[in-house]
């Protein structure tokens, strides 16, 4: 079950998909692939890692102490996941109402050519 605390804004959402642990970005890099400010993104990172969903390390061994590691948690992993099909699933249903919009529209001018094309003969 999805807890109020556990939902994600859109931005945190996107920002949830692009993290993977085999590509390592540095802030600059996910802020600009999404759009995103520094502040913005960090204020993302900051509500992904305070619900558990993302880890932050540094490179221990690195003398540049300002360059982190993104990892997604378990946690976050299986909130990806959930999120990702939720999303599908809402698009698939956006999908077929918008299908059967269609079809009605298309029945609908269909029948009125016929109407005028009756009336004409």
């Amino acid at each position: 079950m999805v807890t109020k605390d556990m939902q994600l804004n859109k931005d945190e959402f996107d920002l949830l998909r692009k993290i993977d642990n085999k590509n390592q970005y540095s802030q600059r890099q996910l802020a600009k692939n999404l759009g995103f400010s520094l502040g913005k993104l960090n204020y993302c990172l900051k509500g992904l890692v305070d619900k558990g969903f993302v880890k932050l390390n540094n490179f221990k061994n690195n003398k540049n102490k300002l360059n982190y590691v993104y990892l997604l948690t378990p946690k976050g992993l299986t909130h990806k996941i959930s999120q990702t099909i939720n999303f599908m699933n809402m698009k698939m249903q956006e999908y077929d109402e918008l299908k059967k919009e269609a079809e009605l529209l298309l029945k609908k001018k269909i029948k009125k050519k016929s109407k005028k094309i009756k009336k004409n003969n």
